[in-house]
């Protein structure tokens, strides 16, 4: 399955969710936000949140600082 992280083609072997996505990359649920086809997808759907064929995902990163 080929998706676009944050505007790179990246190819997957299985069907993935958002979940199954960030756990792939070494990623935390906390301080970031995922979008999904131009929607954010909420942090309680990450689990169930079924990605497909071609779509597009934006993964942002929160920084704190002073």
């Amino acid at each position: 399955m080929k998706l676009f992280v944050n505007g790179e083609a990246q190819t997957f072997e299985t069907p993935l969710s958002v979940a199954d996505l960030l756990n792939h990359l070494g990623l935390a649920r906390t301080k970031i936000a995922v979008e999904h086809n131009l929607e954010i997808v909420a942090k309680s759907a990450y689990d169930t949140h079924e990605l497909g064929e071609g779509d597009r995902v934006e993964i942002v990163h929160f920084i704190g600082g002073g």
